[in-house]
């Protein structure tokens, strides 16, 4: 026997796509390494090295699109409020 979903529209024994598991603080962790690359794609434009450069850019682009990803999925699974909150405490807490 199987049991039916709670919520319309899903199969049954799926997961309930109004609850959200997203964890925002990679998103913010993703952020931070778009803002590393792209200081050191800067200086590598400084220091003539523009392989390096554009190596850094790519890195950086890419984490930017995980980020927004990450976003995009709390934002569409309506948690993004309380995750926001979450994050910001997180980060006021020592490393």
């Amino acid at each position: 026997m199987t049991s039916m979903p709670d919520f319309p529209g899903a199969a049954p024994g799926s997961a309930d796509p109004r609850r959200s598991d997203v964890d925002l603080s990679e998103a913010a962790r993703q952020l931070e390494l778009v803002v590393h690359d792209a200081q050191v794609a800067y200086d590598c434009i400084a220091l003539g090295n523009l392989d390096r450069a554009h190596t850094h850019a790519i890195t950086a682009r890419t984490a930017a699109d995980a980020a927004e990803n990450i976003l995009r999925a709390a934002l569409s699974s309506g948690d993004g409020r309380s995750a926001h909150y979450e994050v910001l405490d997180r980060r006021d807490q020592p490393a």
